[in-house]
């Protein structure tokens, strides 16, 4: 799903975007936030995951779907299905959507925060070989960034922040070439953020910055400054950092500056210019993570309390920026 991301792709695009703002002094730990209740999250990836495989075409897929759309109605103000239709790496054609709910719809100033909700089809990075062309249920990666978000609209939608806040469901993340075919194309990932990045919800489309959630569930969690978040939106990575190490999570958010990553935030910073972070697993001594992209990305492969580390740590980096207002 996510491969190292060529040094071309970045040439001549540094520091040209706007970050966000620069860290201040505040005391985060008074920072008045939600509740994000871990339990409830992780019944959010027990859902996803009751559907089964859930990538493009298959009943999984559109189960999901109507599951996303069916709660996030519940929280939020407005939720659009955005239909497209995506040709694979082997040029079959599947139709997709990305799911966009938002708090505050009518708010000029907004907070991106977005998360894939597709699974993987080839479990191509399987030890054992005659897996790689099995399906995976995709629990850590991709189950847990949705159920962090959907948990983060629930919660914030009865104290809502003076932001409008998008929550954007990328489909067709993670259906690139696979390692067995010996070919390596960019363009077959993250097909989802390509097409909504280039064909937003709402014209002219802007937001204050943005973050990703990819792979936010593993029990030993380990999250580094990645090099295309560090290119885009260096300040709003530092203050993240920042704010989780006022927390109390330092060693979780790691002040460790690690290489590129090809991933949907790429596609938000290049096209959109929207300053864009990456909360992704970054394991050491393997591929973001052990069971990632194999058949072993199950239920057992997600930790509850990590999932709430990372939403406790963005919300009260956006509740500093901006303060809990009234409904009406």
């Amino acid at each position: 799903m996510i491969i190292a991301v060529c040094l071309l792709v970045l040439a001549g695009c540094k520091h040209n975007h706007k970050e966000a703002p620069a860290v201040h002094s505040t005391d985060y730990t008074k920072v008045l936030t939600p509740e994000f209740l871990a339990d409830s999250a992780y019944s959010f990836v027990e859902g996803q995951l009751a559907f089964g495989f859930r990538h493009p075409g298959t009943k999984g897929h559109e189960k999901c779907a109507e599951y996303i759309v069916s709660n996030m109605s519940r929280w939020c103000d407005t939720v659009i299905v955005q239909p497209f239709s995506a040709t694979l790496w082997d040029g079959s054609k599947v139709s997709c959507k990305n799911i966009i709910a938002s708090i505050n719809p009518d708010c000029d100033k907004r907070v991106l925060l977005t998360a894939h909700w597709d699974s993987r089809r080839w479990a191509d990075h399987d030890l054992d070989t005659d897996n790689w062309r099995k399906p995976l249920l995709g629990a850590n990666d991709g189950a847990s960034g949705v159920a962090v978000i959907m948990e983060m609209a629930r919660v914030m939608s009865a104290m809502p922040p003076d932001v409008g806040v998008d929550f954007v469901f990328f489909d067709a993340e993670d259906q690139g070439i696979p390692e067995w075919t010996d070919k390596y194309e960019d363009n077959t990932w993250c097909k989802g953020s390509q097409f909504w990045a280039s064909s937003p919800h709402r014209l002219f489309y802007r937001a204050e910055y943005g973050i990703l959630y990819d792979m936010v569930g593993c029990g030993q969690p380990r999250f580094t400054k990645e090099e295309v978040s560090m290119t885009f939106a260096q300040g709003l990575m530092n203050k993240m950092w920042n704010v989780a190490e006022a927390l109390g999570y330092g060693n979780v958010f790691v002040n460790s500056r690690t290489p590129a990553i090809l991933d949907d935030h790429l596609y938000v910073n290049q096209i959109l210019k929207i300053p864009t972070i990456d909360v992704v697993q970054n394991s050491q001594n393997c591929s973001f993570y052990p069971h990632w992209h194999t058949v072993n990305d199950n239920l057992d492969a997600v930790e509850k309390g990590t999932m709430k580390i990372v939403a406790t740590v963005s919300m009260k980096l956006i509740y500093s920026d901006f303060p809990q207002t009234e409904r009406q």
